[in-house]
């Protein structure tokens, strides 16, 4: 049975198959978790991690919470449970990092049940690093599990996920809802996971830190460009203090969903934003398809450019001022 305190209510099949391994002494030697930000998987990996690593587990392979290995897990000091991260936020994990796992590995685990380790994200591991992980799948050392969290996993080498077991999670929808309502019952649930495809856990971020009024600012001020009221320079300037990945991500949503528009007027599933279908109808009879699409394909160049050291305020510039022109009429 499930503990329904902490698995996550859109992971309630995944726990099933992970508690299933373990009740059946059936543990993967490495495991391939995948979902996009903000769905869970490094809470599902550590639910799964602190029952492989509990001393006295229930029956149903959830872990006990109470002995001293959960003891020690909840204090993030357990000897056998290991995490490889990133030393910098957005960089790689390097082939140091993973020379020192390999060493680490090397010895017995202190306690008598598995050993775990957590690479987080998996995608991150730079060639270098992904080519001496090999040795640690390649030459599997003396109950260890090895649990690979990845957003991305088509930019791991095969040879990596070609000897891991996968599991994807894929939140229910309805399901995240109801844990959304119950736990921001303030909150359009229903926009919020639009604007996070379908993330639970960072659609409740997104609502603690005003993303929707920010979000709708936004996009007001891009219908300001449009519409010669609002001077694309000075905005730009204004949108390069903001989160720039997310600002760029909104402008890309915003002109698919244009060109949604313009191909199914009136049709406000299947977009993005469908909260903000009636502007975004209203602008798409105004405009040219072919400019938009040419507009459309700079977009994907700037999420392309946004990490590259360049300056996000002539991005935004570039941007509001090709907006403002394809508007011109």
């Amino acid at each position: 049975m499930v503990d329904d305190r902490n698995i996550l209510p859109w992971q309630r099949h995944n726990w099933s198959l992970l508690s299933a391994y373990i009740t059946q002494q059936r543990i993967p030697q490495a495991l391939l978790i995948t979902a996009g930000k903000g769905q869970g998987k490094r809470h599902l990996a550590e639910q799964f991690a602190q029952a492989l690593l509990c001393a006295n587990k229930r029956d149903d392979g959830y872990y006990c919470g109470q002995c001293h290995s959960c003891t020690l897990f909840h204090a993030r000091t357990h000897p056998d449970f290991l995490t490889i991260i990133p030393e910098q936020t957005g960089k790689a994990i390097v082939i140091d990092q993973i020379r020192q796992l390999i060493t680490k590995l090397g010895l017995k685990p202190q306690f008598e049940n598995y050993r775990v380790v957590i690479i987080d994200p998996a995608e991150q591991m730079n060639t270098s690093a992904a080519n001496a992980f090999l040795k640690c799948l390649e030459e599997p050392t003396e109950r260890t599990v090895i649990l690979l969290l990845a957003e991305q996993p088509g930019r791991l080498p095969a040879t990596i996920t070609s000897r891991c077991q996968k599991m994807p999670i894929k939140p229910d929808l309805q399901a995240a809802q109801a844990w959304l309502r119950e736990k921001i019952p303030d909150q359009d649930v229903e926009v919020l996971l639009n604007m996070t495809r379908g993330a639970p856990l960072l659609a409740r971020q997104y609502a603690r830190d005003n993303i929707p009024e920010l979000r709708n600012a936004c996009f007001q001020n891009w219908l300001g460009v449009a519409e010669q009221r609002t001077d694309p320079v000075a905005l730009a300037k204004e949108w390069q203090q903001l989160p720039d990945r997310l600002v760029l991500f909104w402008l890309t949503t915003w002109v698919i969903d244009l060109i949604k528009c313009h191909h199914q007027p009136q049709m406000a599933s299947g977009l993005y934003n469908p909260d903000l279908s009636r502007d975004l109808q209203e602008l798409a009879e105004k405009l040219d398809l072919k400019r938009l699409f040419s507009f459309y394909d700079l977009l994907l160049i700037d999420n392309k450019r946004i990490d590259t050291p360049l300056n996000k305020q002539l991005l935004f510039e570039e941007l509001l001022i090709d907006w403002q022109q394809l508007n011109l009429r």
